[in-house]
């Protein structure tokens, strides 16, 4: 697992990182950069975004310059700055340059972010340590930190493979996270299910020898309270509608939406956000048995709605149905369910964007400025009320896999709003993966949209 993310001291020696967009060059190199305006030019340095280059001096290093680039390439990469994290010599370094406020906060957080590694399993593997930054000023370093140390958290609850994160380990997770900030847990788990009535939970997991439960975190006493919701699939085998085996390469990412709602509390709790948390993660695992529910079993649910199981490779949005059903048996400001959900959201946006859905407009409003203040981008689809009859079969209530392939992120969301009583309510359906390497985000498990939360929860709660 990941170190935690760190600063450099504000009283450490530092060099300079001069960072330059690629328009400012030659000024740059005619002042402040003068001393080293021959060896930057004859190695080719344009100052395009990330691009960086090692400035010497008497003693050996004096510093270094990195490219901001143009102001399309910083709309096209996220985290430029940062890529010259991986490149730098070990030690403290600080930032130098006309940054405004959001450029030196994209370069801190790039920059935290860029520190994470997953070496768990390769306890032999000498590194040499990072290249720390001290935090700009005028940059709530506090808040950095936080995002920092709980995307660390989800990323490491993904990327640990499935033998080592079943239910059992989730709940251990979250059971620890919740010891460290004085949080109280309940679980239900196995048979019980049943006698506590959450008959989709269980018959999801119910094939599994590693028991279904429901996990419930609550924190904060005073404030309006925020119930997060997360899916909780620790691996899918598509059950009975089982999965080709390159379907399953990735699915020990499928408890996305619970790691990054844990993730999104870690922040919360940290930074003492005046609410009261409640969280809920449904976790199973998806397996084949002899009593693994079947396709056109019908569920009777928590909320007494009816489900016909068309797919057993749909269990996602039947254990959230449960879970947000409780979870709506209170009442909350708002409730916000995270979850890898659908194929068909990732055709439509892609890995990097998390579309989510929802009626509230302020909730929208506050969402997509949290999207830019967190460098955390989002998409919203529609809860589109013309498609709700592709999710109604007509022998029971609901059709958790309507055929025809046609809108599957939305039908999987107007599926979950039949189980929500409060128009303040939002779904995120995201991928939680990145496939390859980029600029604060190795490739593996990634969070997506807890951080645009984080910065829109003082309007959505009125704080």
């Amino acid at each position: 697992m990941s170190d935690a993310p760190a600063f450099a001291p504000d009283a450490a020696a530092s060099l300079p990182l001069y960072v330059v967009p690629s328009a400012d060059l030659a000024a740059w190199l005619a002042g402040p950069g003068a001393a080293w305006a021959v060896w930057l030019t004859a190695s080719g340095f344009e100052a395009g975004l990330g691009e960086m280059r090692l400035l010497p001096g008497p003693e050996g290093v004096a510093g270094a310059v990195v490219g901001l680039g143009t102001a399309r390439a910083q709309g096209r990469v996220r985290f430029g700055v940062a890529k010259s994290a991986a490149t730098l010599p070990t030690g403290d370094w600080h930032l130098e340059g006309d940054l405004s406020p959001t450029q030196a906060k994209e370069a801190a957080l790039g920059w935290l972010l860029s520190a994470y590694r997953f070496d768990y399993y390769r306890p032999g593997k000498v590194t040499a340590p990072l290249p720390r930054l001290k935090c700009p000023a005028g940059v709530d370093g506090e808040t950095l930190l936080a995002m920092a140390e709980g995307e660390f958290l989800t990323r490491d609850l993904i990327n640990t493979p499935s033998s080592d994160m079943g239910p059992e380990e989730l709940q251990a997770a979250f059971a620890a996270l919740a010891q460290e900030f004085g949080a109280s847990v309940t679980a239900i788990m196995g048979d019980d299910l049943l006698s506590q009535n959450f008959p989709m939970i269980h018959a999801v997991g119910r094939a599994s020898p590693r028991a279904p439960r429901l996990l419930d975190m609550r924190w904060g006493s005073e404030g309006p309270q925020l119930t997060l919701v997360g899916k909780g699939v620790c691996f899918d085998t598509g059950g009975l509608d089982i999965k080709p085996s390159a379907g399953m390469l990735l699915m020990k990412k499928d408890m996305g939406g619970a790691a990054t709602v844990m993730g999104l509390a870690l922040m919360i709790m940290r930074l003492g956000l005046p609410i009261r948390l409640r969280v809920l993660v449904a976790a199973v695992e998806n397996s084949i048995a002899g009593n693994a529910m079947r396709p056109r079993d019908i569920l009777t649910s928590r909320k007494g709605l009816t489900v016909e199981v068309n797919n057993t490779d749909a269990e996602g949005r039947l254990i959230l149905g449960d879970a947000l059903a409780y979870a709506c048996e209170e009442d909350s400001a708002a409730v916000i369910s995270m979850a890898t959900l659908t194929g068909a959201a990732r055709v439509a946006v892609g890995p990097d964007l998390a579309p989510y859905f929802t009626d509230d407009a302020t909730m929208a409003q506050a969402l997509e400025a949290g999207a830019l203040a967190g460098f955390d981008p989002v998409w919203r689809l529609p809860f589109w009320d013309a498609y709700e009859t592709m999710i109604e079969p007509g022998i029971a209530d609901l059709d958790n896999a309507p055929s025809g392939g046609f809108a599957g992120a939305v039908t999987a969301a107007l599926f979950l709003r039949r189980f929500v009583n409060t128009p303040h309510y939002m779904h995120f359906d995201l991928y939680g993966h990145t496939p390859s390497d980029a600029p604060g985000r190795p490739k593996g498990g990634v969070g997506q949209g807890a951080r645009a939360l984080l910065h829109a929860l003082p309007e959505i709660l009125g704080l």
